[in-house]
């Protein structure tokens, strides 16, 4: 769907509505409320989140995953696995690519029956919220990664964590009580929907891109967020705070690093910063739709779809998660993609290209690898200039002298612990 044809069907004075809905719909308690609802919880049950679990439900807390109310039952994680559509409730027939799922222990579940109230703990301890049960029960968990991961290889980050979670799913409607670390640790980008559907609204951006990275940004997404900036009123650059895969880059890193390219390199007031609670899964073409889905929750009407979206290894195709947009059905949601071809440095073009744009042959191409960058920063050899902007590879250089120098001290520990 065009940006034209966007704001035609929204108005001109509108940014895209919620997913399913025309309000919000955030689950997080305040105030009064709150206080009673977690005096309340402390004499109850407990089940203890995973990561990927807590990020869910900070999510659900802040309306991101509007307009679930709480962790699906088995007749919605079948639909969602199989059809990528919404089964039960008020909801049915609703598209969700991804199954937004609570499990425990088969010992915890058989002493749980509808209507029971379960406090749900982080595992430092914290109540994050409650669970009103509505049914417990068992899934094909490697049902559930082929069909949502297209694999059930353990060394698949996302499968390993369905194949460890406990062996029986809990459904309910929730109640959240906190957002964790983030708003503390992010204070200056962690943002909400409401937030950040204020902020378009008070710039009065109608049609905004979404940017999604779990990596600090190099000139090749510098030029996808630029190519957005041309065609939408704004772009909002949101980075993943949640956890992710050993060997990836910590978030408090990332932020300085895409701040710094931000205040150096893009035209004030055409970009907002900001970040969202969960972990990755990693399900490349399937994520790429929750990714478009809960940006709509935030108002954006675009999101940027680039190479190898949400991959991880060679599990997908390098545009696979930019063919699936195709395969849904065009209603399914409003929030729409940009698909963006493989974009580099062309020493023959002497700029930014892709490969949709740039007649040079490959060898003209300035492109680095994850691990061949790692290498090189770590290091300290050269990296080709054109690769990343200058400001940007002294933040990396220093985390990864800092990783470097820990590493020699650790053998240095050990080398003498053996003497």
């Amino acid at each position: 769907m065009t940006e034209q044809k966007i704001v035609k069907r929204l108005g001109k004075t509108s940014i895209v509505p919620p997913h399913g809905s025309e309000a919000l719909k955030p689950l997080l308690l305040e105030g009064e409320e709150l206080n009673q609802a977690l005096a309340n919880a402390k004499n109850l049950p407990q089940i203890i989140l995973s990561s990927r679990e807590r990020g869910d439900l900070i999510m659900l807390g802040i309306g991101g995953f509007t307009p679930l109310d709480g962790f699906m039952n088995q007749a919605d994680w079948q639909g969602v696995v199989d059809e990528m559509t919404l089964k039960s409730g008020s909801n049915k027939g609703l598209f969700w690519p991804i199954p937004i799922t609570l499990s425990t222990s088969k010992e915890q579940a058989d002493t749980l029956a509808p209507g029971d109230e379960v406090a749900l703990v982080a595992e430092d301890g914290e109540i994050m919220g409650v669970i009103t049960v509505e049914e417990t029960y068992t899934i094909d968990k490697a049902h559930e990664c082929q069909q949502v991961f297209t694999t059930t290889d353990e060394e698949h980050p996302g499968v390993k964590q369905v194949m460890e979670q406990g062996e029986v799913n809990v459904a309910g409607s929730v109640k959240v009580f906190s957002q964790g670390e983030f708003p503390t640790l992010y204070p200056e980008i962690y943002k909400t929907p409401t937030e950040t559907r204020a902020l378009f609204e008070e710039k009065n951006w109608q049609t905004v891109a979404a940017f999604q990275t779990r990596n600090p940004m190099h000139r090749s997404h510098e030029y996808l967020a630029k190519i957005a900036i041309e065609i939408c009123d704004g772009v909002m650059i949101h980075s993943l705070l949640g956890a992710l895969k050993p060997g990836d880059i910590p978030a408090e890193v990332r932020q300085e690093a895409i701040k710094t390219l931000i205040d150096n390199y893009f035209k004030k007031d055409t970009v907002i910063q900001a970040g969202y609670p969960l972990d990755m899964r990693y399900a490349g073409p399937r994520e790429a739709l929750l990714h478009a889905l809960f940006r709509q929750n935030y108002g954006c009407s675009h999101l940027i779809v680039g190479r190898d979206h949400a991959g991880v290894g060679d599990y997908y195709g390098p545009f696979d998660a930019q063919a699936i947009f195709d395969e849904i059905d065009k209603d399914a949601m409003l929030t729409q993609p940009l698909k963006i071809d493989w974009t580099f440095w062309c020493n023959g073009c002497q700029a930014m290209a892709s490969t949709k744009t740039c007649p040079h042959d490959a060898d003209q191409h300035v492109k680095v690898s994850g691990t061949k960058l790692r290498k090189a920063l770590s290091e300290d050899q050269e990296v080709p200039e054109n690769f990343s902007r200058p400001e940007v590879l002294q933040i990396l250089r220093e985390y990864y002298a800092g990783i470097a120098k820990e590493e020699r001290a650790e053998v240095h520990l050990v080398g003498a612990s053996a003497q």
